[in-house]
């Protein structure tokens, strides 16, 4: 069952759309480019412009997917398979992770006097089955965990990294091949520094391991901290060699809206996390608590001092998720019942609103809500698929069945107060990428700006462009099949793509006495992406 909760949570999202705006079809683009032989595998670029993160191996891998995919697949959806394979990673590394701590002796539950507690094993998995859930209810996980993108590619490898950590005293062959896996892949998807915090911070707390320590069985915290000391030299000479060490400080921050990302973010996690702290606070040396504190905290101080903040927090979530889960033997029943009932009000009456408006885009009433959506997205066409219907359906019927197995009398399961607020987010999430798709794909594309400027362009061919972004670049590039140069190239173009925006310091950047205007390309959801589409004189 959990397994197909998260193949539910995982799908939805990464099938049947075109690449978004903006990280998306710009990490596309760059992959694309490596594909087509017209860029450095070292140092990718799109017209011109370099990676604007310095990581390697998340194109590589969406590259290296476009060229074994056979022929008929497309393009995007081909780069998107090993992004699938790196969400997995991130679920199945995270229960790995929550499992290994909790079968630290300090992480579990005081015996009964007569006996009849959990066996380790038994324990040690629901807890890994709460962590997990905790980790697919954070909000802030589902559109970034379905992108193409370096975000992925490092919550991913610092899953791995934090599994590797959690299990080094009972298998540390294993767990330090795993471990030097995630800090190289770490480090090789644009977060070195990242990498080097977290190998640093588990080499520290594995010398001050108790655990280790009182299990004679297990292998010495020497050994550990041997292998964390060499994958922290690995990762430091890898980023050195490849020259991926940059500094991306921001001193200015908005820490109002920032509060606020953290809030949403990480919700619910983040109240059992705070929970969880205070009830093993006098335990906050040991490994199970230390260990996804760390992570946590290192994430939190990016997020703090780094411009991209949801990106860079998204790599807390699965130790936030580890934290949570330590809160559930601790929840008194009043707790428990309190995130049910808000869980069950608040994704009911999300699921309500996606169906109200999606059956008026099919049927117009109630009106208000097909006009909102007329207004909001012009041009939009709604269409009706079945499966995505079907699909719909049945995880509407899996909710209600969910409530209902939640509201009734059944063997009581240390996870139950997690279930909920999993289940809302895979269904709010499912539902949003199958009945919303349509209109989601159509404000969130570039194909209709791309399918605007084609009908003036008799042939594709060369296009000079100005103060276009790497996403606009990289749309025209894939859907239009353009050959792009920067404005002011010397050759035969004769067609010119101008940011909207920056029509005003045009005339002053490039000479336009040579150049007629044929049209102003409006996108329909944001007229910030507008752009304005030149002709030669004479090129008639």
């Amino acid at each position: 069952m959990l397994l197909l909760f998260c193949l539910a949570y995982v799908v939805p999202g990464f099938v049947g759309r075109e690449p978004w705006k903006n990280a998306d079809i710009t990490a596309f683009g760059y992959m694309f480019e490596l594909v087509r032989g017209t860029t450095s595998w070292l140092a990718p670029t799109l017209v011109g412009q370099p990676l604007e993160f310095d990581a390697l191996l998340p194109y590589w891998l969406g590259a290296w997917a476009m060229q074994l995919a056979p022929a008929w697949m497309a393009p995007d959806f081909a780069a998107r398979l090993p992004f699938v394979m790196l969400l997995v990673l991130t679920l199945f590394a995270t229960w790995y992770g929550v499992y290994s701590l909790a079968r630290s002796p300090q992480a579990q539950p005081v015996p009964f006097a007569f006996g009849g507690e959990a066996s380790p094993t038994d324990y040690a998995r629901a807890m890994a089955d709460g962590g997990l859930l905790a980790l697919i209810a954070c909000l802030g996980l589902a559109q970034l965990s379905h992108e193409t993108t370096p975000a992925l590619a490092q919550v991913a490898f610092t899953s791995l990294g934090f599994y590797a950590m959690a299990a080094l005293p009972r298998r540390p062959a294993m767990a330090g091949l795993w471990l030097f896996m995630g800090m190289a892949g770490l480090a090789l998807s644009g977060a070195p520094a990242m990498a080097m915090l977290f190998s640093a911070g588990g080499l520290v707390i594995s010398l001050l391991d108790g655990d280790a320590r009182s299990d004679a069985s297990r292998t010495t915290p020497w050994i550990a901290a041997a292998i964390l000391a060499a994958a922290l030299l690995a990762t430091m000479v890898l980023a050195w060699w490849l020259d991926l060490w940059r500094w991306r400080i921001s001193p200015e921050r908005d820490w109002r809206a920032l509060g606020r990302l953290l809030l949403w973010f990480t919700w619910p996690a983040w109240p059992l996390a705070l929970w969880t702290i205070w009830r093993w606070r006098r335990q906050l040396g040991s490994r199970h608590v230390a260990l996804p504190l760390w992570f946590v905290l290192v994430s939190v101080v990016t997020t703090a001092v780094t411009p991209s903040s949801d990106r860079s927090l998204l790599l807390g979530l699965p130790a936030l998720a580890t934290l949570a889960a330590f809160a559930l033997p601790t929840l008194g029943r009043s707790v428990a019942a309190l995130i049910d009932w808000f869980t069950l009000l608040f994704f009911s009456g999300c699921a309500f609103v996606i169906w109200v408006i999606w059956v008026s885009m099919q049927t117009g009433v109630p009106a208000k809500p097909a006009a909102n959506v007329a207004k909001l997205a012009p041009g939009f066409e709604p269409s009706f698929s079945a499966l995505a219907f079907v699909a719909a359906v049945a995880a509407t019927l899996a909710w209600a069945w969910l409530v209902k197995w939640r509201t009734g009398r059944h063997r009581a399961v240390i996870w139950k107060s997690l279930v909920l607020p999993a289940g809302g987010a895979a269904l709010s999430w499912l539902l949003l990428m199958t009945l919303w798709l349509p209109v989601l794909d159509f404000a969130r594309s570039y194909t209709p700006v791309v399918n605007a400027v084609m009908r003036h362009i008799d042939r594709p061919g060369c296009v000079e462009v100005f103060g276009l972004t790497r996403a606009q670049l990289a749309a025209f590039r894939y859907h239009g099949n353009l050959e792009m140069r920067p404005a002011g190239w010397q050759g035969a173009c004769h067609w010119l793509l101008v940011a909207s925006a920056l029509q005003p310091s045009m005339a002053s950047a490039l000479d336009t006495s040579g150049w007629q205007l044929v049209s102003i390309i409006r996108r329909p959801v944001d007229k910030d992406d507008n752009v304005l589409l030149y002709r030669k004189a004479d090129s008639r």
